[in-house]
């Protein structure tokens, strides 16, 4: 007797690793927004958004984790052996393209740029400069603005480019790693509190103001 030919199932994603994919693929997102945000802030112009996501500074290497462990366990389902049954079996036809190892290895790569994203943020920022780049040394000042809520190098970036549309702007140096900003200026054709205003506008606290 002819054995029947039954239909096999194609290998597809289970609905529990779609969940963990799309895990994988928000964390990876959730952890680098904090320094995404300042970038998208210059584009569109809306300066005080940048340090609205600084919060998710300090849960990075959980998100970090999170991402790991959740396309880890995308690929185990991708890849384990499936058991197979003695029979004259028929296959359907092929998968669809997000239940293949090609989409999976897509999402993986792009997960691993974001996660690198603060690494490089720099590059994508204008390399912005002062509107004056003279002016009488009796003129000249120096401030050293500390800064609160800035997480990488996107966030200098951030804070360079505000400063910098101020008139009379020599240099502005900022460090997200020691939190300041050093701005050298033509007294005479701004100040302190200007600076000070252009540091607010980026979403970042200001924390004190010295002359140097």
């Amino acid at each position: 007797m002819k054995s029947q030919k039954i239909p096999s199932t194609n290998r597809g994603e289970t609905p529990a690793a779609k969940v963990w994919l799309g895990t994988g693929l928000v964390s990876a997102v959730a952890a680098s927004l904090c320094c995404i945000a300042p970038m998208l802030a210059i584009v569109a112009g809306t300066s005080s958004m940048a340090a609205s996501l600084s919060w998710l500074e300090p849960l990075r290497p959980y998100l970090i984790g999170l991402t790991a462990l959740a396309l880890g366990f995308a690929w185990y389902q991708r890849l384990k052996p499936t058991s197979k049954i003695a029979c004259d079996c028929e296959t359907n036809s092929k998968p669809n393209f997000m239940q293949t190892k090609t989409f999976l290895s897509i999402i993986t790569v792009f997960a691993a740029v974001m996660l690198a994203f603060p690494s490089y943020a720099h590059v994508f920022y204008p390399q912005t400069q002062g509107q004056q780049t003279t002016a009488d040394k009796a003129n000249v000042q120096t401030v050293e603005v500390k800064i609160k809520g800035m997480t990488c190098a996107g966030c200098e970036g951030h804070v360079n480019s505000e400063v910098n549309k101020l008139a009379g702007i020599l240099k502005v140096k900022t460090s997200y790693a020691d939190g300041n900003t050093l701005v050298q200026f033509d007294k005479t054709k701004t100040d302190v509190k200007q600076i000070e205003k252009a540091v607010l506008a980026t979403g970042y606290e200001v924390t004190e103001t010295k002359k140097k």
